[in-house]
């Protein structure tokens, strides 16, 4: 499917057309994954009546909601830009995320009482045999969805994407554990069940950090990380006729980086010449930042600001 020369740029990445294809699918896989894993959950906790069942049944319950809001969410992040949104509509990629932050904490609190609730007050887990087969066959559709996840996360930069794709590879553990569990309580080891539903919650409310840290980053306008910051002043203090650049401004809205910056040149070159500058500054900017919003100001060398970059004489 990304083999075809329609499907790439000249630089090998994804054209538009590709991305939202790959989007849109790994939405609708999402929510489907998330449909059968309830199924089958739920026939596990009804045989077996493990809270580390419920607690799996739960977070799978937790996954459809944060899938299906992802699944709208990154639709709508595809919408091209309009009159009233003139950067796009990239940050519904975070606002999903955020919201799939508060769906785990959610999950994780009910987890934390149920889990408590059955070491106070033991019920013992039957038809183990079932249970076992139940989750082994989740984490064989989880690993599925969260390796085509990572594909496309790879390919497009999409932070919802990445979003589910940590709430999957958290389920994948948790699986694991619950599988654990099981065997243990199998073995006469009844307290096994809820301790590791209580590890499953922990490590739920672990994974939310991640997630939390990146939506609010990019809702926030954080800049870009200072690696690919100083590769911006790096490309632009490259053309010879560059003497200097200020007020670099960067930021993200979903996939699409935004750059502003000044460029500085010799204050005697004519408008028409200081544009094809800050025209070619740009186009070799982009080359490095594909699909990025870039706005460059000239400025006549020696302008005073407060952040500066000479370039070497």
């Amino acid at each position: 499917m990304t083999g075809s020369d329609n499907d790439t740029n000249s630089d090998g990445k994804p054209t538009e057309e590709l991305t939202a294809r790959l989007l849109k699918l790994a939405t609708l896989a999402s929510v489907a994954a998330a449909g059968l894993l309830i199924s089958v959950k739920a026939f596990a906790y009804i045989n077996t009546g493990a809270v580390s069942i419920l607690a799996s049944l739960l977070d799978s319950v937790m996954d459809a909601g944060a899938s299906l809001l992802n699944l709208i969410a990154v639709r709508y992040a595809l919408t091209p830009a309009d009159q009233n949104h003139r950067f796009g509509h990239g940050k519904a990629e975070s606002l999903a995320a955020l919201f799939q932050a508060g769906f785990i904490l959610a999950s994780s609190a009910f987890l934390i009482h149920e889990a408590v609730h059955r070491l106070l007050t033991p019920v013992p887990v039957t038809e183990v045999r079932s249970g076992v087969i139940v989750m082994l066959l989740a984490m064989t559709v989880t690993m599925a969805l969260v390796t085509f996840q990572r594909y496309v996360v790879r390919r497009t930069d999409s932070m919802a994407i990445h979003a589910d794709s940590v709430h999957y590879r958290a389920d994948l553990l948790s699986n694991g554990a619950t599988l654990l569990a099981l065997v243990l309580a199998g073995q006469g080891l009844s307290k096994a069940d809820p301790v590791f539903a209580l590890l499953i919650a922990g490590y739920l409310l672990v994974s939310t950090r991640e997630i939390l840290r990146q939506a609010l980053n990019e809702l926030l306008d954080r800049e870009l990380p200072q690696s690919q910051r100083q590769a911006i002043t790096d490309i632009a203090l490259a053309h010879p006729a560059v003497t200097g650049m200020h007020d670099l401004r960067t930021r993200r809205s979903g996939r699409t980086p935004i750059i502003q910056l000044h460029l500085e040149m010799d204050a005697d070159l004519s408008l028409r010449q200081a544009h094809r500058i800050a025209d070619e500054v740009e186009s070799a900017i982009s080359k490095e930042f594909d699909g990025a919003d870039i706005v460059v100001h000239q400025d006549p060398a020696g302008v005073v600001e407060t952040q500066r970059w000479q370039s070497e004489e």
